[in-house]
């Protein structure tokens, strides 16, 4: 992550992520805990999405280690899921970056999905419970917040000059 803190405004992105990260496990009640979004993956599909040339796969992949680790699930299902839905994300940036808001995030349903799918075959692989219809519904959370966290986020792109 040293080369994302070199360029100008690095720490606003990394204090970003880390914040993601801590909202991923900050303790709420049972029935909240079902619609929590996966913000560590909205916030990193945000700047892959903004700064494709900084965030890259790499650094998708060292935020699910970390929230492999905070989460204590098997070490590198985050990653892999984070991995594949930046790559995919810096592969659409210039056609997603054309769209409304909206339309946005019905392209992060899809990869908020994918990485959730990700997550739920490696949990078959496993051996763990599968899981109730219920198991979606951040994916649906998230996508519905998209627009409020891009507003949010690109605001603190500005504020910062982040580039």
């Amino acid at each position: 992550m040293s080369t994302l803190v070199r360029h100008q405004g690095g720490g606003v992105i990394l204090l970003s992520l880390l914040i993601g990260l801590v909202l991923g496990i900050v303790p709420l009640p049972r029935v909240l805990e079902l619609y929590r979004p996966d913000w560590a993956l909205l916030i990193l599909l945000y700047w892959s999405l903004a700064l494709p040339q900084r965030i890259g796969v790499g650094i998708a992949w060292l935020t699910g280690l970390f929230q492999d680790v905070l989460t204590a699930t098997l070490l590198g299902q985050h990653a892999l899921a984070y991995a594949v839905a930046s790559y995919l994300i810096i592969n659409l940036h210039q056609r997603l970056r054309l769209h409304p808001l909206w339309q946005q995030s019905l392209s992060i349903l899809v990869l908020l999905m994918l990485a959730q799918l990700i997550i739920f075959w490696i949990n078959g692989i496993i051996g763990r419970p599968i899981q109730s219809w219920l198991y979606w519904l951040p994916s649906v959370v998230g996508a519905a917040l998209w627009p409020a966290v891009f507003v949010l986020l690109r605001g603190l792109r500005r504020a910062f000059h982040v580039s």
